[in-house]
């Protein structure tokens, strides 16, 4: 009975194992027939940049494909954003690349700047993106400046009307000074 118990619980294991491999590992498949296009990365994160800054960045991708890759076409989602790209065939197992530069001039916020691919590839057009905030830069500049006023005292040779004010704005380092009558 200990036996039979036994060998049941082994094959079960066994037959779970079998299947859990089965699904975990797919068949590895050769190159797609005619062009494929296959990016490095799909999404680039810049992060925060000021209003008004420029994002600059190439996403490099390779045909994985069996017969030349032709970039007819990129799309982006706004006018603030220009691609340019390998213009040349790509022969399979080649590598070519798409610059994307993203002006941040009337931006402000979180972005996703989506460039779309058309080409020859036989799974059609594709994406990638670019995506990061972009603060206001003029909000440091509208913010009340922090002034630090320091007093020189008045001689006696100086008139009692007059007092001497040196005036430093931290926000851009200026120094000034004024007269208070």
């Amino acid at each position: 009975m200990k036996k039979t118990l036994l060998l049941a619980l082994s094959l079960m294991a066994a037959a779970y194992t079998a299947q859990a491999q089965a699904t975990q590992t797919p068949a590895k498949a050769g190159p797609v027939a005619g062009p494929a296009i296959t990016f490095e990365e799909s999404k680039f994160d810049f992060g925060s940049v000021a209003q008004g800054g420029v994002v600059d960045h190439t996403f490099k991708f390779k045909n994985t494909g069996t017969a030349p890759l032709v970039i007819s076409n990129i799309g982006v989602s706004c006018g603030c954003t220009t691609p340019e790209w390998t213009k040349t065939p790509i022969l399979p197992g080649k590598t070519g690349s798409i610059t994307a530069h993203f002006n941040s001039a009337g931006k402000i916020g979180m972005q996703n700047k989506v460039l779309t691919i058309e080409s020859n590839a036989a799974a059609g057009s594709t994406t990638v993106s670019l995506v990061g905030e972009v603060k206001d830069a003029s909000a440091s500049a509208n913010a009340a400046p922090t002034m630090k006023v320091e007093t020189a005292t008045a001689s006696a040779s100086t008139t009692a009307a007059t007092d001497t004010k040196k005036v430093k704005d931290k926000s851009n380092g200026t120094k000034m000074k004024a007269k208070v009558k």
